[in-house]
């Protein structure tokens, strides 16, 4: 009773105990009355007292009202009371307002109240599968209230209560019903009941999306109007982000079940976008959110990339494209979409070359990435829009090295617009690294740093670059202009940003490290800075020049005498100690603000104030880190026999390499080979079937014979006298002979063909046998192998010509014998007439040969017309093979030309830096005679002299443009 004295708010104990014994005897009815209506009543009025007096109501009646919901399911109407009654008891969502007295203590203590409450409901398991039952309930006054009941149960021990409807059979799809109903406030209160239930459970999450739930949430989303619609699509875009984040498998679902190119829609804002309303501007910042949960770095790169395919396929890239250029976008939807468009691009390079080709609607037309950049290094522009084009051009250049030489061959001589019209993102890139904003010069910087990212090549041309600095200075290259600045003493933000940049540059690239030492101040800068004692702000900064200088040691290839790993590690002794140097640089991994810069790709910054590490750079620093603490210590002996072991494995690598090329090329022919083989094998086997048959028919043949020679030799018993003459059968004795060598010779030349085949049969098994046993001197074999194959197609060839010729003989003899058939018949048949003469038979006889050899000369001509067009074949191929040489020459020469033209252009182009240098030079040897006062003959001879040299420089740069 104090407790709930705390929980009244200090009424008095006079009313407490009148309500308390009220509420004692209306469970008393609850629980003793026989009649429905009295029950009814009795609940009714439970329900009345149950906001205000949620204690008393809840310790007596929760017992009760758990009993009428098992026993009473039959009346909706006392089922719609208990369930109210038992959400106000456990809801804290009180509609009265509080007292201006009550304090948090107060509501933490309701709070607690009904966590207390939920925890007795679900003590038994039953309470909340009876609860689900009733779900299937379609009566109004029964389903929203549970919906609101369960919800509640969710809210307060959401885990227990998801672990129970995860075992309780059908739980789930119970639920899943409530989207389908047509009630739009049973429907709703059921999106918010699944958004507690799917919170933080990846098996629910999985049931709920196998339960159709993406395609009914879309569905509610089209139906109220997607990103113009109220607080229902809201809440739907919520619960579509609970099964979708962190889940891989429901991910796979979604993109499978080709429900991305539904969210194409939802950016459809139109032309007019003015005067947006808070519910839009927040459905579509969901809609973006919901986006980049598919296509998150964080994900599996199969499952991420896939998911950027898929939306540039479907125009959703577009879309959001066209939204990133358009006019009167708020500023927070037009940041959250640099974010969503910088994901969906991040290393797919068929959507950053499609975003490559975007322009802005202006005139003339921008390239967007160009508009960005110029938001970016505009210090005027929010902060967030700053860090989200930032994000943009990081994800444009992730893995990109054909978008890396772009924006890198926008600052080359050769490509700068001389005009000065167009502004390029080189430009744009250097204006930001040297303005006075250190915000701009740090953006910048890490910019230019991820166009160098891994990419050895654009960091060698990136050398290349001169700056312009003032009116008759001569230029500076970009390396040396960025430790200048560093040597100037600028702001902090900025000599990160820029020590960021060299130390990516100069990583992987020992030329860069040449230049770098070629300036004779850098070195000493570096030392003198680490070796100060300074505050806590420079300790950062101290940090990245240890890095830089030991990246200087670890990459250097010791081109420069004077700056060789050895003489370097000697004056980092004597300078700073090894220790000193060590302790320097582990300052950037134990800054405060690194660690939360390794987490995650995108720029998230509070502040300007904390913008000191870009992500990729953490993962350079702890790949250095540990290599540059061992070079350091090692000694010079060491690092020789570690030169000798990199060439050693070098070498070892390129003959691996060779080794490897040679055995996949020998693989290849072995896989020819073997598919000739079983080519051949299955040629054999289609010959051996055929030679089956025709031995068979022959057998025929030869039974058909004897049987007629049978029958015959029978006739000519019985007709002795008839048939004494000249003939036997009607077939001249002579001609039965030949017709009988004939069949002889063709037994006999099969039996040859069957040789001939089983020799073939055992030379390619001694070929498959040769193949798999040879392995060094694989190259000779297979080529012996394919001209052994070569020859063995031909026999083949030949056999499969003397077979049909064969066959083409059989068949004539197979008509011939039904010929001798019928005539045998004919006669049998004219037997007792004598009138036939022999002169008809022999005219018979005659007839057939005459047939006979005109199938054979028409036989002859159709072999030679094949054989002259199998001729004319070879030339035709011949010929072709020619021309395709021809092609490929040809197209050879013209690379090696283009690569020519390319290097000669570089060429010219350092001639031009070189004389323009030298031209400084003489002029400032001029100035310097004139001002030590030499005689008019000197200075003439100097002039001769310097003509004479300025003749020998343009003779020099003929021949090299020659």
């Amino acid at each position: 009773m104090n407790f709930l004295r705390g929980v009244m708010g200090g009424q008095s104990a006079g009313p407490q105990h009148t309500e308390a014994e009220t509420i004692q005897k209306l469970c008393d009815r609850v629980a003793s009355s026989t009649l429905l209506d009295d029950r009814r009543n009795a609940v009714r009025a439970l329900k009345s007292l149950s906001k205000k007096y949620r204690l008393e109501v809840g310790i007596q009646a929760m017992e009760h009202l758990i009993h009428v919901l098992q026993t009473d399911r039959s009346d909706s109407e006392i089922i719609g009371y208990a369930l109210d009654t038992l959400f106000n008891i456990i809801s804290n969502d009180e509609e009265e307002e509080l007292d201006d007295g009550e304090d948090e203590n107060s509501i933490r203590q309701s709070e607690d109240l009904g966590s207390q409450f939920t925890e007795i409901f679900i003590k038994q398991q039953e309470n909340v599968t009876l609860l689900l039952s009733l779900l299937e309930d379609f009566d109004f006054h029964v389903r929203w209230p549970g919906v609101k009941l369960l919800t509640a149960l969710l809210k307060h021990l959401g885990p227990q209560v998801q672990q129970i409807i995860l075992v309780s059979p059908m739980g789930v799809s119970r639920l899943m019903d409530l989207l389908a109903d047509s009630r739009e406030v049973i429907r709703n209160d059921g999106v918010l009941l699944l958004q507690a239930l799917t919170r933080s459970n990846g098996a629910i999450q999985k049931i709920v999306a196998f339960e159709n739930a993406f395609e009914r949430l879309l569905d509610i989303i089209t139906e109220e109007g997607n990103s113009d619609g109220g607080i229902v699509v809201e809440d739907c875009l919520i619960l579509l982000q609970n099964l979708l984040k962190n889940n891989n498998s429901n991910q796979n679902f979604f993109k499978e079940g080709s429900y991305i190119q539904r969210m194409k829609p939802w950016f459809e804002v139109g032309d007019e976008n003015s005067g947006w309303s808070a519910q839009k501007v927040t459905n579509l910042h969901l809609m973006l959110q919901l986006i980049r949960v598919l296509v998150s770095p964080t994900n599996p790169p199969g499952a991420t990339s896939s998911c950027q395919k898929a939306m540039f396929q479907c125009g959703l890239l577009q879309q959001l494209c066209t939204i990133l250029m358009a006019t009167g976008i708020p500023a927070d939807i037009l940041t959250e979409t640099i974010n969503t468009v910088s994901e969906v691009i991040r290393g797919c390079q068929v959507n950053q070359d499609y975003f490559a080709s975007v322009n802005a609607p202006s005139n003339p037309p921008r390239p967007a990435i160009v508009v960005l950049l110029m938001s970016m290094v505009n210090e005027r522009q929010p902060f967030v829009l700053r860090c989200a084009v930032l994000y943009c051009f990081q994800c444009f250049l992730y893995k990109n090295q054909k978008g890396q030489g772009e924006i890198v061959s926008t600052l080359l001589p050769s490509t700068i617009d001389a005009t000065g019209h167009s502004v390029s993102a080189g430009q744009l890139l250097c204006g930001g690294l040297f303005s006075t904003d250190s915000l701009s010069n740090w953006c910048a910087a890490v910019a230019l740093a991820h166009a160098l990212q891994e990419n050895a090549t654009q960091k060698e041309q990136l050398l290349r670059v001169q700056l312009a600095t003032s009116i008759g200075n001569p230029p500076v290259s970009l390396l040396q202009q960025c430790t200048n600045i560093l040597s100037q003493g600028s702001k902090i933000q900025t000599r990160v940003g820029l020590l960021m940049l060299l130390c990516t540059w100069l990583s992987n690239c020992p030329i860069a490290v040449t230049h770098f030492l070629h300036n004779s101040a850098n070195v000493p800068f570096l030392t003198g800075q680490i070796a100060e004692n300074l505050g806590e702000e420079e300790q950062l900064v101290q940090g990245l020049c240890a890095l830089l200088l030991g990246i200087s040691i670890y990459f250097n290839d010791n081109s420069l005498e004077n700056y060789m790993k050895e003489k370097l590690k000697q004056l980092i002794e004597k300078r700073i100690g090894k220790e000193n140097f060590i302790e320097k640089l582990g300052f950037i991994s134990k800054h405060e603000l690194y660690s939360r810069a390794s987490q995650k790709p995108q720029p998230n910054f509070p502040t300007p104030e904390y913008m000191v590490f870009d992500h990729e750079f953490t993962k350079l620093v702890k790949e250095l880190e540990g290599v540059i603490t061992k070079a350091i210590y090692k000694s010079s002996e060491e690092d020789k026999k570690e030169e000798e072991e990199k060439k050693t494995l070098e070498q070892h690598d390129s003959i691996v390499t060779h080794y490897k090329n040679v055995i996949r090329e020998q693989d290849l022919q072995l896989e020819d080979l073997k598919q000739q083989i079983s080519t051949l094998k299955c040629q054999n086997e289609q010959l051996q079937t055929a030679v089956t048959q025709q031995v068979s028919q022959i057998q025929q043949h030869k039974d058909q014979y004897n049987l007629l020679k049978v029958q015959l030799g029978k006739d000519n018993h019985h007709q002795s006298s008839h048939s004494n003459g000249a003939q036997m059968n009607g077939i001249q004795p002579e001609e039965i002979g030949r017709l009988r060598e004939e069949i002889e010779n063709l037994k006999s030349n099969q039996e040859l063909l069957r040789s001939q085949l089983a020799e073939k049969d055992s030379l390619i098994e001694k070929l498959k046998s040769s193949q798999t046993s040879s392995d060094t001197n694989e190259a000779t074999a297979s080529a012996r192998n394919s001209e052994q194959i070569a020859e063995l197609k031909q026999e083949l060839a030949t056999l499969k010509s003397q077979l049909n010729s064969k066959s083409v003989e059989i068949t004539k003899l197979q008509t011939e014998k039904q010929e001798l058939l019928q005539k045998t018949e004919a006669f049998a048949q004219s037997v007792p007439v004598s009138g036939e003469s022999e002169a008809a038979i022999a005219a018979k006889t005659t007839d057939v040969e005459g047939r006979l050899s005109a199938l054979l000369q028409e036989t002859k001509e159709l072999k030679n017309e094949i054989k002259a067009l199998s001729e004319e074949r070879t030339s035709i191929k011949e010929q072709l093979d020619s021309s395709n040489s021809t092609i490929v020459i040809l197209q050879n020469e013209k690379n090696q030309l283009e690569v020519n033209i390319k290097d000669a252009k570089k060429e010219q182009d350092d001639l031009l830096v070189l004389l323009a240098d030298q031209d400084q030079k003489i002029l400032s040897l001029k100035d310097r005679l004139k001002e030590l006062g030499h005689p008019e003959e000197e200075e003439d001879e100097s002039a001769d002299q310097d003509d004479e040299d300025d003749e020998d420089e343009d003779d020099d740069k003929s021949q090299g443009d020659n």
